[in-house]
């Protein structure tokens, strides 16, 4: 049996040799004075050796740990050389299979089904609040306390409800890992509850009753608000499209002449086509715009008024309705919200062309099943009816 003092004190000879433990286990003295961990034992009568590494940067307890877990993949009829050789190749992959490699993986083969906004979204919560914690990390290597981690330092921020988006966005990256075979498990899905949850907060949204004064305000424009810019409110207003769809839309998509909008898929949350039918006011607005802004040969219907070329900023319109004395009580996507009650309560329309025209997914896979043109005529009388009950009001 070896003693530490026996390892410790053996000296280079001209030749290697060999100081003996126990179980085949022993310590090879090299010439050059690197003294080396070996296990010899045989598996199916044929004799075979097993390096433990070097000392004494693998002790003597150490070896004899490793002497004994070779011993009982023996006992199980496993040769201790070839799971060896399958931890390594195992470990190599496992480092070249990072979550970020995953990750991006996933990410690619989604781009078909989300729209370009959706794809940079997650790509930025990507590259902000995942990568620079687990994305050099081996995605099988990951445990649900390495994650909640990641996550709290979301939480701290205030965030909570990105906290929640980004649990999810890892939830799915390691349900792609399961079906490729990198990892076997969704440590997501185990922090169900482990997260803090915020009140629900709604779009700021005005009631009906208190149009007429925000029309007027907006008429006044006491503030001096761009043309482009109250133009942009107003066609929010008539259309209650999303912020983001108008903002981008672009010459092209619009038919003046037959009064209609189309959006195309690749803009639409729900990644589908969407019809806007137009309101003589709507298309009296879009003349107005498309007359101020021909010179400066952009495709865009409302430019950004420092680079023509881009669209108008995602705020624009957010900090216009601010200054006009509406802050936090009204945003772009209110209007959505307003159309949706009073078009109802006012005008005595059904749920389901509203929705049609707010481009909501609908629960009815029947209804669902119909093209973009879904309930056309009626939206078009709609869309009057609203531009006209607007100027009433006012």
């Amino acid at each position: 049996m070896l003693t530490n003092t026996a390892c410790q004190s053996a000296k280079p000879k001209k030749r290697p040799y060999k100081l003996s433990d126990s179980g085949g286990l022993y310590l090879l003295v090299n010439s050059n004075s690197n003294k080396l961990w070996r296990l010899k034992y045989r598996y199916l009568g044929i004799e075979k050796m097993l390096s433990f590494g070097l000392y004494p940067i693998i002790s003597l307890a150490e070896a004899r740990e490793k002497r004994d877990a070779a011993k009982k993949l023996l006992s199980q009829g496993i040769d201790p050389s070839t799971a060896k050789k399958a931890e390594k190749q195992q470990a190599i992959r496992n480092a070249s299979n990072t979550f970020k490699a995953i990750a991006l993986e996933w990410h690619a083969n989604q781009i078909g089904k989300w729209s370009p906004n959706h794809a940079l979204t997650v790509m930025r919560r990507f590259d902000v609040d995942i990568f620079p914690h687990i994305g050099s990390r081996p995605i099988a290597d990951i445990d649900a306390p390495e994650l909640l981690e990641l996550l709290r330092i979301i939480e701290k921020r205030g965030a909570l409800d990105v906290a929640m988006r980004v649990k999810q966005i890892c939830g799915q990256v390691f349900r792609y890992g399961i079906a490729t075979g990198m990892c076997k498990r969704d440590h997501a899905a185990d922090l169900k509850g482990a997260l803090r949850t915020g009140k629900v907060q709604h779009f700021a949204a005005l009631d009906i009753k208190e149009m007429p004064a925000f029309l007027q305000a907006l008429e006044r424009n006491d503030v001096r608000l761009f043309s482009q810019t109250r133009r942009a409110i107003r066609l929010l207003m008539l259309l209650f499209t999303r912020t983001i769809e108008l903002i981008h839309a672009k010459w092209a998509e619009f038919d003046l002449e037959n009064a209609q909008w189309e959006i195309p898929a690749e803009r639409m949350k729900m990644g589908k086509a969407h019809i806007v039918p137009l309101s003589k006011q709507a298309v009296d607005l879009l003349k107005a715009q498309q007359e101020e802004t021909r010179h400066l040969k952009t495709d865009f219907v409302f430019p950004s008024q420092i680079r023509p070329k881009d669209p108008m900023s995602n705020n624009t319109i957010l900090f216009a309705i601010g200054r006009l004395g509406y802050k936090y009580r009204m945003t772009g996507h209110g209007f959505r919200a307003l159309a949706r009650t009073a078009i109802r309560e006012k005008l005595g329309y059904d749920g389901d062309v509203i929705e049609r025209q707010l481009a909501h997914a609908v629960a009815n896979k029947v209804v669902r099943a119909y093209d973009r043109t879904q309930f056309l005529p009626e939206r078009k009388k709609m869309m009057q009816q609203w531009s006209d009950y607007l100027d009433a009001i006012a």
